[in-house]
Order: structure tokens, then sequence, then C-alpha cells
């Protein structure tokens, strides 16, 4: 096989992975994006249910506060 040919037979090859590398790297964004969206749901029913046993907590306890834990979600 001539240099020429080989060069371009390994330009075809180097395309097609790339090609297949931002195919994979598109989906990835996307799974990540739809992950983030989840734990940020997640996040404000935990806010939620904190708050929601924070109060609970304050009537059992004659007013007095109650400690709970925040969860946070990096974005």
């Amino acid at each position: 096989m001539m240099m020429k040919e080989r060069l371009e037979q390994r330009l075809k090859s180097l395309k097609a992975e790339f090609d297949a590398g931002q195919k994979l790297l598109a989906e990835y964004e996307s799974k990540q994006g739809s992950l983030r969206e989840t734990l940020l749901r997640i996040s404000g029913a935990i806010q939620v249910i904190e708050e929601e046993l924070k109060e609970l907590g304050k009537e059992e306890n004659g007013g007095q506060q109650v400690e709970t834990e925040a969860v946070a979600v990096e974005g």
C-alpha cells in the first residue's frame, strides 16, 4: 500500500472515531442534564419533608425548634 493510501485510510478511520466520540459525548451530556433535573426534584422533595418534620417537631416540643440536615445539589 502506498503512503498516500495509508494516510487516507488512517484519516478515514480517525474521522469515524471522532464522529462516534462526539455522538457519545452528546448522549452523556443529555443524560447529565436529565440526572441533574432529577436530583433537583429530589432535593426539593427532601427540603419540603425536612420543613414539615421541623414544623411537626416544633408542635411536639411546645414550639421549640428542632434541627434537620440540609441537602445541597451542585449544578
